[in-house]
């Protein structure tokens, strides 16, 4: 898919023209969610398509993890999203010739899913191959309000003549998928992963219920019907194992209409019986045909209303990146806006990628940004988080550590890594849900969920650092043996990511075992217990550099060889598909911001002159072999005066997928990179930093923007800035007073009271250097000509 395959709107994605070669990763960026169904962009009829897709949060196969030689605590399975039961296919006949683009003529074709009402519309116009010529014009949509939802307006108008059809609204489960990938990022395809249970079919309603072969799941999909046509018409519905169909037959002269709506409900469980999910199935048709199409696409509208009034990014200067903004924010609420107690996934609900895994990249980069958009989805994340803490407890038991060690990646829970230097030692997923606590919180005030589900997420947390961390014989506390965020490195010690997140966890797990003593009590935690995690935090040990000025990665990092980028071709990106990983473990080459990463979440920790000059020194080094990292070093980028490269960076973290710059968004969309570009731009140039009780902002703007304003909820008000290159605005729209740090001048915000404070302007600064081939694109510069760079690292 190429980057035009997308005409460039503020409140949309519009495909003019159907690009075949190019349909599965237009499919994933069409994809319509709630963050329990998924429904990929695929063709109403179903084919050609890219990679069929619709997809149930939590619903997964299991599969053996084969092992050329097992090992004590190597996960023994695996888990994989699968493709249910399909709703979304209508079938057309005319005159006998099957729609289908392939075949006859396209006369046009048009795509536009669009951002404030959730909407996916198509329209056609084509001829069949006995010249006969129809108008087809569908609306689809997944519903935001009506979690078990989807509804499709399909409507016909025959055009140059009388037009015989037959319209066949389908349910089809296993079909056929494409071959699978040697990408280890692409999924493991499962075959026919569905045993028939149940299937009936009457008057305009059907419904399949099945059940998964090994995990045990069932599921069920139900169909109704309201139609609109010229009498006579015919329906017909039957069923099978697999298939359930409803079809309208009759004859449309010119100008005469069919108008068919479409209803789909979605179920599934663990534990309730086949009636039960059926039933909870066919409840949910009829809730959804009560409320009618028009009801569903109001519902939908006043939804996305109210989540862009306390959520739009407005970006002045740069109408792609604007799109590209609004886009990332639309795909984050779809990912999580009634996920209810389940995973995020690494893709959402948009493609099969990563095995439709949920990673540390949630609580990382997708919570940050709910936080203060959506903090009820913030609230439901860190639940499934709580509700998988036996299998948290008993990994760790198995890993002989205390506490809690949760996954690398899974679906229901258990990890399903098989490699296990990048997945079990990543143990900084543990101190990312502790933040992730943190900050839901003190942003929402809700004190009943620190008092409970926080505090036992904090507890099981700091129980594990305190086991796997030691004091040396100097009382520094060590972490050794981990793998940080950058995966070209692993099985490392004192990883400073790593090391100043634990840190924090300990210190937070400490603070609430004292506020809720009561209930700290209850899970076995006595002034001992919290005294031995303060301690840990307090000796944490932090590695440094003393002859570079610059912190290693981790230990012994600044001491490894240079990776050859001279002699490393552009084709060989990215590293992990052409070198074996032992000889990236052992050089200094990084795939995606990790001690940047750590100046951004613990910029405390750092002088402004440590910032700068470790910026420098791992920006040479950084290939970006991760969709995670742009947007961690825009934000790093803004804060050390890199504006322009920040604003590469930035546009780099918004495109990744509507520009498919990764070559994958076939598999899935990068939720995280989607999320990050809201990140690069509220905590780049806007410069929020949020680990005090009060906000605090740093704003500065690139000189390709001429504004940029955002909102945040902050407890139960909304509060509004908006930068220029001359001043900023911070404005309560509604609630309570809001406390913001301002380039470090303390202000009360109130409602009606709009602070305006200056802009600070930069004096400019040269940019760093990246590897050869590397760097991103560049966005903008002064006058034509590119700045400068600056080469941090002494010569070899």
């Amino acid at each position: 898919m190429t980057s035009e395959a997308f005409s460039i709107d503020p409140w949309g994605v519009v495909e003019h023209t159907l690009d075949l070669p190019g349909q599965a990763a237009a499919e994933s960026v069409l994809t319509l969610s709630n963050g329990h169904i998924g429904m990929r962009g695929n063709l109403d009829e179903g084919e050609p398509h890219g990679m069929p897709g619709t997809y149930l949060n939590g619903v997964f196969e299991l599969r053996p993890l084969p092992y050329a030689e097992s090992g004590y605590g190597y996960p023994e399975s695996g888990q994989s999203v699968i493709n249910v039961t399909n709703g979304k296919i209508i079938r057309m006949l005319v005159d006998d010739e099957p729609f289908d683009v392939r075949y006859g003529q396209l006369r046009s074709h048009r795509r536009r899913l669009d951002f404030r009402d959730g909407l996916l519309r198509r329209e056609a116009v084509w001829t069949s191959p006995a010249g006969r010529t129809v108008k087809v014009t569908s609306t689809r949509l997944v519903s935001l309000t009506q979690r078990a939802i989807a509804a499709i307006e399909y409507v016909v108008e025959a055009v140059d003549g009388p037009a015989r059809l037959v319209l066949q609204s389908t349910l089809v489960a296993n079909e056929q998928l494409p071959t699978a990938e040697a990408d280890p990022r692409a999924a493991a395809m499962l075959e026919a992963p569905l045993v028939a249970e149940a299937d009936i079919a009457v008057g305009t309603k059907a419904a399949l219920v099945h059940s998964t072969r090994h995990s045990r799941l069932r599921v069920g999909a139900g169909m109704d019907h309201v139609i609109e046509a010229p009498e006579p018409y015919d329906v017909t519905a039957e069923s099978s194992e697999d298939n359930a169909r409803i079809s309208v037959t009759l004859t449309l002269k010119p100008g005469e209409r069919l108008r068919l709506v479409k209803f789909i409900a979605y179920g599934w469980s663990e534990v309730r019986s086949l009636p039960a999910v059926r039933d909870q199935v066919l409840a949910a048709l009829t809730a959804a045909r009560f409320t009618g199409w028009d009801g569903l696409v109001r519902e939908q509208r006043e939804y996305l209303a109210e989540f862009w009034e306390h959520s739009d990014i407005q970006v002045d200067g740069d109408v792609e990146l604007q799109q590209a903004v609004r886009f990332a924010l639309f795909h984050v609420l779809q990912a999580s806006a009634r996920s209810e107690e389940r995973a995020i996934p690494a893709k959402g609900l948009t493609g099969t990628g990563y095995d439709g895994h949920s990673f540390w990249d949630t609580e990382a980069y997708v919570l940050p940004v709910l936080t203060y958009a959506l903090p009820g989805a913030v609230n439901q994340a860190l639940r499934w988080r709580h509700a998988t803490l036996p299998s948290a407890r008993e990994r760790a038991a198995q890993l002989g550590l205390a506490g809690a060690v949760f996954p690398w990646r899974t679906i229901h829970g258990e990890e399903c890594s098989s490699y296990w230097p990048a997945g079990t030692a990543a143990f900084h997923i543990g101190a990312g849900i502790a933040a992730a606590v943190v900050r839901y919180v003190r942003a929402t005030g809700d004190r009943e969920f620190d008092r409970t589900i926080g505090l036992e997420l904090l507890v099981e947390t700091a129980r594990m650092w305190r086991s796997l961390g030691h004091h040396d014989p100097a009382g520094r506390f060590r972490i050794e043996g981990v793998t940080g965020p950058d995966e070209y490195s692993a099985i490392v010690d004192n990883n400073v990511f790593t090391n100043l997140m634990a840190q924090s966890n300990l210190r937070h797990a400490a603070e609430a075992a004292t506020r809720y003593m009561q209930e700290a009590t209850a899970l076995g935690v006595d002034p001992e217990e919290a005294a031995a995690w303060r301690d840990a935090a307090a000796a944490m040990f932090i590695p440094y550099d003393e002859r570079l000025g610059v912190h290693p990665q981790a230990d012994g990092f600044t001491d490894h060889q240079f990776w050859d980028f001279a002699a490393t071709p552009p084709e060989n990106y990215p590293l992990l598909l052409h070198y074996p990983y032992f000889d990236l473990y052992r050089k200094q080459v990084v795939k995606q911001a990790d001690l940047v990463l750590a100046m951004q979440v613990r910029g405390d920790a750092f002088t402004d002159e440590q910032k700068a000059r470790n910026f420098a020194y791992y920006e040479r080094i950084t290939v970006r072999d991760s969709s995670l990292s742009a947007c961690t070093q825009a934000v790093m980028a803004a804060e050390v005066g890199q504006l322009d490269l920040a604003y590469d960076y930035t546009a780099e973290a918004a495109l990744m997928d509507l520009h498919d710059l990764g070559g994958n968004s076939r598999e899935g969309l990068h939720v995280a990179s989607l999320a990050g570009a809201s990140i690069a731009l509220v905590a780049g140039f806007g410069g929020l930093r949020d680990h005090d009780d009060a906000l605090s902002f740093r704003p500065r703007l690139p000189s390709g923007l001429s504004r940029l304003a955002f909102a945040l909820r902050v407890r139960d008000s909304l509060l509004t800035v908006e930068i220029t290159h001359d001043t900023t605005t911070y404005e309560v729209r509604k609630g309570d007073p809001v406390p913001v740090v301002h380039d470090g001048e303390r202000l009360l915000v109130e409602a009606g009271r709009p602070a305006t404070r200056r802009t600070r302007r930069l004096e400019p600064v040269e940019r760093c250097v990246q590897p050869p081939g590397r760097e991103p694109t560049r966005r903008h510069t002064q006058g034509g000509h590119p700045p400068a760079a600056v080469d941090p690292l002494p010569a070899e």
